[in-house]
């Protein structure tokens, strides 16, 4: 069987107009060929969120899965896979309680954040659990022209403490040597406010409540109040999908072009995610 024949047995699904895409006919647990991985990345391009379903996989199939769409990223903070740091590990419970429940856009307070991320649903709460992804894309286009002028000139600070702060992640010892570390490796890192996709060439709103701080050229009012409008914007329903999470079930995202909102309506209840992140490149 050829190349081209796996590949034509992949069958997408658009969920919505503008975001979201139900893949079938791809086993993750087996390695890609050259041209199924090019088809699910046209894919990610044209539908920004990706979902397999029915996937059985171990975390080093994960890994191996997420890594063939480029180097993957070692989170600082997140308790990882024992033997396999590349799979972080999402565990929240009346005991870890969600930090992901705001909207976010992964580890942009790095220099080069994530081209994307690969999420896996391992145990799941009886209901509940939701999570949303957002185009930001979209969003922007549905911005007024002047409006979208006025964003393209402006820079944004992202930062790790905004979505990690010290008095949550090093509440012992071996915690808080653990955050030193991370802090003082990932100082605040600036990007521009719109960005430009580096494939499709597309441009997208890249400001995130949980990394941005400020927009730097703006006083501190400006910047709350623009900063304001934007996390307002983005959470309409126009642009987004919300996908009820199955077992076993994967997403993939374009981390360039979207952010996401893991909903934490599931307590007392526990729900278990791996994650692998893909890195990118410097936004533009």
């Amino acid at each position: 069987m050829s190349n081209r024949t796996i590949a034509d047995r992949i069958k997408i699904d658009a969920l919505s107009p503008v975001i979201g895409g139900l893949v079938e006919g791809v086993d993750l647990a087996r390695p890609l060929d050259a041209a199924s991985r090019a088809r699910l990345g046209q894919a990610l391009l044209d539908h920004k969120v990706l979902f397999f379903e029915d996937q059985t996989i171990t975390p080093q199939q994960q890994r191996n899965f997420a890594a063939s769409f480029g180097k993957l990223h070692i989170h600082p903070i997140y308790p990882q896979v024992e033997d396999v740091p590349e799979i972080l590990i999402l565990d929240t419970h009346v005991d870890n309680l969600p930090d992901n429940d705001t909207w976010h856009t992964d580890v942009t307070f790095i220099e080069t954040p994530p081209l994307g991320s690969v999420l896996y649903a391992k145990q799941l709460p009886p209901s509940g659990g939701d999570t949303l992804w957002v185009n930001n894309e979209a969003a922007f286009a549905a911005l007024s022209p002047a409006y979208r002028a006025f964003l393209e000139r402006l820079t944004a600070t992202h930062d790790f403490v905004k979505s990690f702060p010290r008095e949550r992640y090093a509440t012992t010892p071996s915690e808080e040597k653990k955050w030193l570390v991370a802090q003082a490796k990932n100082k605040p890192v600036k990007h521009p406010v719109i960005r430009t996709h580096p494939v499709s060439g597309a441009k997208g709103l890249f400001v995130n409540e949980g990394f941005t701080t400020r927009i730097n050229e703006l006083s501190a009012a400006e910047s709350r109040s623009v900063l304001d409008l934007l996390f307002a914007h983005i959470a309409k329903p126009d642009f987004q999908i919300r996908y009820r999470w199955k077992l076993n079930a994967v997403a993939m995202w374009d981390n360039r072009a979207t952010q996401h909102y893991a909903v934490a309506d599931y307590l007392p209840h526990r729900r278990v995610m791996h994650r692998a992140t893909i890195l990118g490149d410097r936004p533009f």
